[in-house]
């Protein structure tokens, strides 16, 4: 055999034992007479001291070893002398005198440190991700996920949810993403298309009366890539039979308070979940996937400037817009460069500006506006009742701005972040969840002049917001909610339609014509004529749950081969070209 123990095994009570490892030569030590090789395998490392007095032809051998070898050793187990033993080890009060070396591999040097974390250039790490894998920190993270997905599993198993697959080869269908089509070699000029989600598959299995499925499934969406994007995902997809948005949002709660507490030691910030509802979070947060692990909480100020002489203000309030702000609290001492670069930075959202205000005090020690770019317009009175609704104290900085709904709320949501960054308030080790409900169902496309779905085709209004769709569609409330983690959306679901009439009504709100719908969306109609219950469900991003949970800025780093920032996979090199015979059976012709 290989190996009777893994290279994280061993321990004190082994002492004396012959044992054999095997293993990556993750550091070689030679102290003169002694050699010293810590053997690295997935399960940790063990060190192996070759002594010239015990074997000569041994320790000569392990001479010729260089970092990432692929050896075996045999040997005996015993202490380390007294003082050496290694407490950040697991084996570190063992070593294991080696006797026996087979070399089983040898390696060329890597283009980068693996027994250690130092900074490598992410196409590097990616071209030679086999080796990448060996790091400890991407062992960690793929343990990591490996553990949420079999507790997941085991829980939903024990709720009395069933796991089936659904198919990857499917119908094109919008779902708000290009398609990944896939030629169909004996249907000539036809497409199978790789899924963006089971969705309508798993509310097909509830009209089949299965009632609690879930599945670990593959999605395909292509789309522009950024750090929470890939073409190829995984997600937690589950559906439920005669359910409201109560009995989902209970289980995936459960679940998700489960998984944080049996596969990490991360504190959990708020027990039960909060819920905010989208205009709460909006108004609080500017963002409908809001961080709460810290304040810095936004206010609306447009009440009290709405009849200012600053026109930047007022005009904006007078036009419909709204004027708001936050309390960077102590960066009063921020220089005009300082305060320039902000602006600067609000402006990718779409901010035409930035308005700021520095809070100085008087002789009494009160609160009083110091340095400010707007405060000259407006009345002593006004400038109080500013600084007294963000309690403003000496050396805090309000920044504003004034602008439409949609772009003050993107660019302070924005600049709340960054704040909250470089104050260090956004801390990796603390998790906080929250839910977001009562989202609008429509959201109005001003460049198609149509309504558009807030979640899906197949969210259900709430119910006593149906009669609005036929007077005010606007107004009208979708049964959705979105599970969010430290500032990222992790989860999001919805009560679905159930009934033809209303879902045929829908698919009429958002432009889709009934005969488009039916090529479309046919079996769907048609299943909904066969006995369809009340159902529901949501879609948690596995790979986005478990980068929030690692602490990665990224979800590259918590899946085992995905593609770069542009879509490539730099290890196998592809997208490739097709062969001419390839296409040709394919009855494709490139231009």
């Amino acid at each position: 055999m290989y190996r009777t123990h893994t290279c994280g095994q061993l321990r004190a009570e082994h002492e004396g034992q012959e044992v054999t490892l095997s293993g990556w030569v993750h550091r070689r030590r030679d102290h003169g007479g002694l050699i010293f090789i810590d053997l690295r395998d997935r399960w940790g490392l063990t060190q192996v001291v070759f002594d010239p007095t015990s074997s000569a032809e041994m320790h000569d051998a392990a001479h010729a070893l260089r970092n990432e070898y692929v050896i075996q050793v045999k040997g005996r187990v015993r202490h380390r002398p007294a003082g050496q033993a290694n407490p950040k080890l697991a084996t570190g009060e063992i070593e294991v005198e080696g006797k026996e070396l087979r070399i089983l591999n040898e390696a060329n040097t890597p283009p980068f440190d693996i027994n250690k974390e130092s900074p490598v250039d992410e196409k590097i790490r990616l071209r030679y991700r086999y080796l990448d894998l060996r790091r400890e920190r991407m062992q960690r993270n793929l343990l990591l996920r490996h553990n949420v997905v079999r507790h997941i599993r085991n829980f939903l198993a024990d709720e009395d949810f069933i796991e089936v697959e659904t198919p990857i080869l499917f119908k094109t269908t919008p779902e708000g993403a290009r398609d990944y089509l896939v030629p169909s070699r004996v249907h000539p000029g036809k497409f199978y298309a790789l899924p963006q989600s089971p969705q309508q598959l798993k509310q097909l299995l509830m009209i089949a009366g299965y009632d609690r499925y879930f599945q670990i499934a593959r999605c395909f969406r292509d789309e522009d890539q950024r750090g929470d994007r890939q073409p190829e995902f995984s997600q937690l997809d589950l559906e439920m039979s005669f359910v409201d948005r109560e009995d989902v949002m209970d289980v995936i709660e459960r679940l998700m308070i489960s998984v944080v507490e049996n596969t990490t030691n991360l504190p959990l910030l708020h027990k039960p979940l909060p819920r905010l509802t989208y205009q709460e979070a909006m108004a609080r947060f500017g963002r409908d996937n809001p961080d709460i692990r810290f304040g810095l909480e936004l206010s609306d100020i447009g009440p009290m400037v709405a009849q200012s002489h600053f026109k930047v203000f007022s005009d904006t309030i007078a036009s419909g817009g709204i004027v708001k702000g936050f309390n960077a609290k102590g960066l009063g001492h921020y220089s005009r460069k300082d305060l320039d670069d902000l602006a600067e930075f609000i402006k990718d959202f779409g901010a035409k500006g930035l308005a700021w205000l520095v809070v100085d005090q008087n002789e009494k020690g009160e609160a009083v506006v110091g340095r400010s770019s707007f405060a000259k317009f407006l009345s002593t009175d006004e400038v109080s009742a500013i600084i007294k609704q963000l309690e403003g104290e000496p050396g805090d900085l309000l920044l504003f701005v004034a602008d439409t709904f949609a772009i003050a709320n993107e660019a302070l949501g924005r600049l709340r972040l960054e704040i909250g960054d470089r104050l260090g308030l956004r801390n990796d080790n603390v998790l906080a969840f929250c839910w977001v409900i009562d989202f609008p169902f429509l959201i109005w496309n001003e460049e198609e002049n149509r309504w558009d779905p807030s979640h899906h085709l197949f969210t259900a209004p709430m119910d006593e917001d149906i009669p609005l769709l036929d007077i005010n569609p606007g107004q009208a409330r979708g049964k959705q909610y979105d599970l969010v983690l430290n500032g990222n959306e992790v989860a999001g679901g919805s009560i679905r339609i159930h009934q033809r009439d209303l879902q045929e009504k829908v698919f009429g709100l958002i432009g889709l014509d009934i005969e488009k719908a039916r090529e479309q969306f046919g079996h769907m109609l048609e299943a909904f004529e066969y006995g369809t219950p009340p159902h529901g469900g949501i879609a948690s991003g596995l790979d986005r749950l478990v980068m929030v949970m690692a602490g990665e800025p990224n979800i590259r780093e918590i899946i085992a081969f995905p593609k770069s920032q542009a879509a490539l996979d730099l290890m196998a090199g592809t997208p490739t070209e097709a062969t001419e015979q390839q296409l040709r059976e394919l009855h494709i012709k490139l231009r």
